[in-house]
């Protein structure tokens, strides 16, 4: 099984500059048998632009969450804290073996009825030259 997160394009930059080492929700996906996280970069880019694994899932609140993984957030203190404001609990998805995709795949093309995820959606086969 895979999972397909939307994520905005400027923090989808900072995870492929390697200075965002963790992706950040306010509920995690309860299938944890999970191959791969495909990225959906959202509004304008719009296409599915790389895959990674997971290293691990860190569980906390929020103030907890951003001592230990601060350093590797790649997103500043007040976007990290606005996000999670009024939440008891948050996750960090550790990203490892990020593999960036040479021809991004248009989903609207590829997936028929396409409709990005608001958080992540499950799916299973997305045809990907690796």
């Amino acid at each position: 099984m895979d999972v397909l997160l939307s994520i905005k394009p400027k923090y989808v930059k900072s995870i492929i500059e390697g200075d965002k080492r963790y992706e950040f929700r306010k509920t995690i996906f309860k299938n944890r048998e999970i191959n791969r996280i495909f990225i959906y970069s959202s509004s304008p880019v719009k296409k599915i632009v790389g895959a990674f694994e997971i290293g691990g899932i860190l569980e906390d609140n929020p103030v907890d969450l951003w001592d230990t993984v601060k350093e590797f957030a790649g997103i500043d203190t007040r976007d990290f804290f606005a996000y999670f404001e009024g939440k008891s609990r948050a996750f960090a998805i550790e990203i490892q073996n990020l593999q960036e995709f040479n021809d991004p795949i248009d989903p609207y093309e590829t997936m028929p009825g396409f409709v990005p995820p608001q958080s992540y959606c499950y799916m299973d086969g997305l045809p990907v030259a690796e």
